[in-house]
This record gives C-alpha cells, sequence and structure tokens, in this order.
C-alpha cells in the first residue's frame, strides 16, 4: 500500500512540473506577443537625408557594330575598330580596370523578299561594346572624340553617366540628416496628438544612390581639327539616405 501511494505523489508532482512548463512556456509566448504589439505601436515615421555632390567618375558605354555579306568580314572590321578604339583609350591613360566588356554578338541580318514571301539573309552583323570608366573628369569630351575618329562610322555611343567613386563617405551626413527629419516630424505628431515623444524602438535604414545617366548622339564621320571638343557637363548628383523610425509615447 505504501508503494502505491508513493507512485501516486510522484505522478502528481510530475504533473505540476508539466504544468509549470506550460505556464512558462505560455509566459514566454504572451512576451512575444507583447513585444509585437508594441513593435505596431508608437509613433512611426520615415526621415530621408540627401547629400548633393559633384560626380567625379564618367561612366561610357561604346562600341562598334560592323555589317558585312560574311561573318569573318564583319567580325574583321569590328575587331579592327575596336582595336583603334583601345589604342586612343590607352594613349588617354585609361587603365585596363576601367574597361569592361558589355556585349559581344554576331547574328544574321534578314531582308524580306516580297516575291517569296520570306525572309533571307542577307549578311551578318556584329557588335561588340564596353564600359570605360573616365576618371580624368576634364578629359571626357576629348576621349569620346578619340574614340568616334577610331572607329569611324562602326562607333556607337550609347550614353554616358556620372557617378562617385566613394559614395560612403557621404553616407554619414545624409544618415545624420535622415534621423533629423525622422524626429521633427515624430516631433510634431506627438505635439498634435497631445502625448509625450519617447525614444526610438525601431531603425530601418535605406539607401538611394542616384547617378546622372545623359544620352549621347554625335556624327560620327571624322571632323576637322578646328571643330572644338564634345562639351560634356556632370553637374550634380544626390546621395539620399532614408530612414524608418518609430518612437514610443506616453502621456
Amino acid at each position: 500500500m505504501k508503494k502505491f501511494w508513493l507512485i501516486g505523489v510522484m505522478v502528481v508532482a510530475l504533473l505540476a512540473v508539466g504544468l509549470v512548463g506550460c505556464s512558462t512556456a505560455g509566459g514566454s509566448g504572451a512576451t512575444l506577443a507583447g513585444i509585437i504589439s508594441n513593435q505596431q505601436e508608437g509613433i512611426w515615421v520615415n526621415g530621408t537625408g540627401k547629400v548633393t555632390v559633384t560626380p567625379d567618375i564618367c561612366n561610357l558605354y561604346l562600341g562598334v557594330n560592323a555589317r558585312a555579306d560574311t561573318v569573318a568580314e564583319a567580325q574583321a572590321q569590328a575587331a579592327q575598330a575596336m582595336s583603334d578604339i583601345m589604342t586612343v583609350l590607352k594613349a588617354n591613360n585609361i587603365a585596363d580596370k576601367d574597361i569592361k566588356t558589355q556585349q559581344f554578338s554576331i547574328s544574321p541580318v534578314y531582308e524580306y523578299d516580297k516575291d517569296n514571301g520570306t525572309s533571307v539573309i542577307i549578311g551578318y552583323e556584329v557588335t561588340n561594346t564596353v564600359s570605360v570608366k573616365i576618371r580624368d573628369m576634364e578629359n571626357v569630351g576629348v576621349v569620346i572624340d578619340a574614340a568616334a575618329q577610331a572607329g569611324g562610322d562602326l562607333t556607337r555611343v550609347n550614353g554616358i553617366s556620372f557617378s562617385v567613386d566613394e559614395p560612403e563617405q557621404y553616407y554619414e551626413e545624409a544618415r545624420e540628416l535622415a534621423m533629423n527629419d525622422a524626429k521633427a516630424k515624430a516631433e510634431q505628431l506627438a505635439n498634435l496628438g497631445g502625448v509625450k515623444l519617447g525614444k526610438p524602438t525601431y531603425i530601418a535604414e535605406n539607401t538611394y544612390y542616384y547617378p546622372q545617366t545623359v544620352e549621347y548622339y554625335k556624327d560620327m564621320a571624322a571632323g576637322a581639327s578646328s571643330v572644338p571638343p564634345t562639351a560634356v557637363l556632370p553637374g550634380e548628383t544626390d546621395i539620399s539616405i532614408n530612414v524608418q523610425v518609430t518612437y514610443s509615447m506616453g502621456n
């Protein structure tokens, strides 16, 4: 009889421990729910900080496009034109690391035959394009004109964009402006709502960088030496940081 009594006590004890464990787990769940609930409360605002800077890098997108009756002929023309362009780029102190192939393609050229109602191949087209990073901003126009003259009528300049080589150096200033903007908005909302603004309980950041893109079109025929170099103006570009901040609030 005593043996059965001891077993009964042990069972009751185990049940008690299990109930305590369930209560603890339930308490953790309630705490987690409370955290989530707290994150959904408060004053939520977005702040933006923008720093305007002068670009120090020009990204030039150019290449060659050749058409001929055969692939070999088109490829030979494109290769010679691109080789001539590379020569003038190197002559203007463009480093190998700042030249990157963007596209190379060989494709047939079709023409519609009205008599047969079908498309027939009349030749082949070879396209080779590269991106060139120009670090000497005062030399951009000179490089463009030299490349256009070297590649002749096969040259294609697809566009220009301006960027900042090390934008990270401006992030700290933009971040401070963004947080100040967020706080000013939160203070106004707190005043309008008749509550006291507390400390931030949540902060998230997004970085936006807007390089400028310029379309460029030029007559590729070599002009007289008296023609002034192409004028390229980098203007200004913006480095922007956006933050989302949640502030606690009280009475």
